[in-house]
């Protein structure tokens, strides 16, 4: 299943106003039902500079693909990381797998 990119700053507005949250020790998900599959992300620059930033999306976009498959429905989603020493694919990976679990989405 293919997902389209949340790239409007309105969109991401709305998301955040109207969206569940679901929290994992170094992620946060906001999302919502919707008619495609959307996925935007987050990375503020409390993060750190910009290699560090553009190096957080990246894992975070494979870690989604990844376990995307495990979806049942069409959601609009952000992906929010939370501020730490060391990101790992890994570690997003396995969270998002939990909070897939848990959330039932």
């Amino acid at each position: 299943m293919q997902y389209f990119r949340l790239k409007k700053q309105s969109d991401f507005k709305k998301l955040f106003e109207k969206g569940k949250r679901a929290f994992a020790p170094s992620l946060t998900v906001v999302y919502k039902n919707a008619e495609k599959m959307t996925m935007g992300i987050s990375v503020g620059k409390k993060h750190g500079k910009s290699v560090v930033r553009n190096r957080v999306k990246r894992l975070l976009r494979e870690a989604f693909r990844s376990v995307q498959g495990q979806m049942q429905g069409t959601y609009s989603i952000v992906l929010i990381p939370k501020v730490s020493e060391h990101y790992a694919f890994e570690t997003f990976r396995g969270q998002l797998q939990c909070i897939i679990r848990k959330e039932n989405l």
